[in-house]
């Protein structure tokens, strides 16, 4: 079914690679969907859309650290618009590199486009680049990316980064973190509980296991693993004569799209 009225704009600058792949998944839901480089929002309104994704990649080539310059830029290009946006409960994901690119602009795990990181994704404990199939556990429902899925969960999605020990600056912070139900997906175990930070379950040596978090309305998510590279059964690593009908990533993609049909 394809949505009449909602619009998702997929943002790219130069390094990113996921761009093409979220923008296949969004419309094979139904949701129209444009990818747009950064430098073209100044001929755009970000208003006329309803879902903005910051896809994986290397933006930049992840100079000074992975997605500082890209979320430098959207704070100094266009932090008013992007906070409207935010504030009228429109969906912001960001995937991989988009994660960081959140963090680094202080959208997570804050509530506005604050400009000042309050957590990090520091390099991977295993000091070398990660890449393959992991299980994350749904861990909060208080995203619409998790709207048709269940708490405890698990589901297989690929990872591919170098940097994504997510970390705070204070036990505090990772306490309210919990309680405020922001933590959406945890790296979990084969038999689905978290990972307790054991390598490779936990691929990164993230805190709490955190694969992905939303802020506090639940309209902003970001996920370290790449839900776009499991969305059609055919991209799953284990297949039987035929492969699945699809893959775990569609379910975190149809959430955003059930929320998107209020408009």
């Amino acid at each position: 079914m394809r949505l009449e009225k909602a619009r998702a704009c997929v943002l790219r600058v130069g390094g990113t690679n996921c761009d093409l792949e979220v923008k296949v998944a969004l419309e094979e839901l139904g949701l129209q969907t444009e990818i747009l480089h950064m430098n073209q929002l100044k001929k755009r309104r970000l208003s006329d859309y309803h879902m903005l994704v910051f896809p994986g990649g290397f933006s930049y080539g992840d100079y000074v650290r992975a997605g500082a310059i890209w979320g430098r830029q959207v704070i100094t290009k266009f932090r008013r618009d992007l906070e409207a946006f935010v504030n009228e409960e429109k969906l912001v994901m960001g995937i991989c590199n988009g994660f960081q690119v959140l963090v680094e602009a202080g959208l997570l795990p804050g509530n506005g486009v604050s400009g000042v990181p309050t957590a990090t994704l520091a390099n991977n404990s295993s000091a070398k680049y990660e890449c393959r199939w992991i299980r994350l556990r749904v861990d909060g429902k208080r995203t619409p990316f998790t709207k048709i899925m269940k708490v405890g969960e698990v589901v297989r999605i690929p990872i591919g980064h170098g940097e994504g020990r997510f970390l705070l600056p204070s036990e505090g912070a990772l306490k309210e973190l919990i309680k405020e139900g922001q933590v959406v997906f945890r790296y979990a175990l084969p038999d689905g509980k978290p990972a307790e930070g054991a390598y490779p379950h936990n691929p990164n040596g993230a805190v709490y296991d955190i694969a992905g978090i939303c802020n506090k309305k639940g309209n902003v998510m970001g996920m370290m693993p790449h839900p776009e590279r499991a969305f059609f059964g055919w991209q799953t690593p284990v297949w039987g004569a035929e492969p699945p009908e699809h893959g775990d990533g569609r379910k975190i993609f149809e959430g955003a799209v059930e929320y998107l049909k209020r408009y």
